[in-house]
């Protein structure tokens, strides 16, 4: 059987994007901020990792935190303007996956996201995305705007950590 075909996107500097054994790793597209837009984006990177082997709970944790970050990104940043942009940047080197999300929204910072696991904010639907980013990925940190997020994943190897 052969491997999925990653959805076609519209890639931005393809002078930048590196290859190892005829293998795109490094990615850099920019979309409105469109839900199914986004979508397209999180079902190209999934059958990249798919492709790369990527173990499966490894592959969960990535989705569940990318998905979070571009709703973020297109919700919150953005506010649903479509004249507003998302742009995405993407690798796998290795045994890492590597995501940078910008908005261009003012950005936030993440230290005044109050605690979702608080008694007081349990059904308040605030934080609990930042906190699953957190919990999933190896590294996640904002730019100083706090309008741009990098995260990433270091894959278990065997099933390990």
């Amino acid at each position: 059987m052969q491997p999925m075909q990653p959805a076609q996107l519209t890639l931005l500097d393809p002078m930048h994007h590196h290859r190892e054994n005829g293998q795109l790793l490094a990615h850099h597209v920019v979309i409105p901020s469109d839900p199914g837009e986004a979508r397209r984006v999180q079902e190209h990177i999934e059958q990249l990792l798919v492709n790369a082997a990527c173990h499966d709970h490894d592959l969960f944790s990535i989705k569940l935190a990318l998905e979070e970050a571009l709703v973020n990104a297109i919700k919150h940043g953005n506010q649903y303007d479509r004249n507003k942009k998302v742009e995405v940047a993407y690798s796998v080197q290795g045994d890492r996956f590597t995501i940078h999300i910008t908005d261009e929204g003012e950005g936030f910072d993440p230290a005044d996201v109050p605690d979702p696991t608080a008694f007081e904010n349990l059904e308040r639907p605030c934080g609990r995305g930042l906190m699953l980013m957190n919990y999933y990925m190896t590294e996640v940190t904002y730019n100083e705007s706090g309008n741009s997020v990098l995260m990433s994943k270091t894959f278990r190897l065997n099933g390990q950590k």
